[in-house]
């Protein structure tokens, strides 16, 4: 009796069809103020992400939104403020609908950063600080922070029985 062989699973497959910078702002709030960005610099980043489907079939969009503000360490000068959604285009197959949120907002993420962290360095630098090297983001630890959020934003509170 011949035995019948599953086919195993297809690999899923992921394909970057494009990136590019959907907002941007870069505020120099020292030079506005006419002073010298010669401080030591407290670098404060906010990190989002965000991902939704596209309206061709297997295509998705993933994207990070970041908030940068820089502001000098001694007193509470703000030296500069960019805020940066820098958006990646997927065409993404055989992930099983159970895991394609994860995978949006983890493995596609970690796929575009490192042209983002280009797009920062470039903008700190021409706008005539440092350049700013972000450190790697730990995705898997972001997405997993965001879902216990959202589950004790919608875990009832319990009310004590009088």
């Amino acid at each position: 009796m011949a035995e019948e062989q599953a086919t195993p699973p297809a690999a899923p497959q992921m394909r970057v069809l494009g990136q590019y910078i959907r907002d941007m702002s870069f505020e120099n709030i020292v030079s506005q103020k006419g002073a010298s960005p010669d401080v030591q610099p407290d670098v404060q980043v906010q990190v989002n992400l965000d991902a939704k489907k596209r309206g061709q079939e297997n295509q998705y969009e993933s994207a990070i939104k970041l908030n940068v503000t820089s502001k000098a360490k001694e007193g509470d000068t703000v030296l500069f403020v960019l805020e940066v959604d820098y958006v990646g285009m997927f065409h993404i197959e055989n992930v099983p609908e159970d895991q394609l949120h994860p995978f949006l907002l983890i493995e596609c993420p970690r796929m575009i950063f490192p042209f983002l962290r280009r797009v920062v360095s470039d903008i700190t630098r021409d706008g005539g600080f440092p350049p700013l090297n972000l450190e790697n983001i730990d995705f898997v630890s972001l997405y997993r922070n965001e879902i216990a959020r959202r589950q004790k934003e919608a875990a009832p509170t319990e009310q004590p029985i009088n």
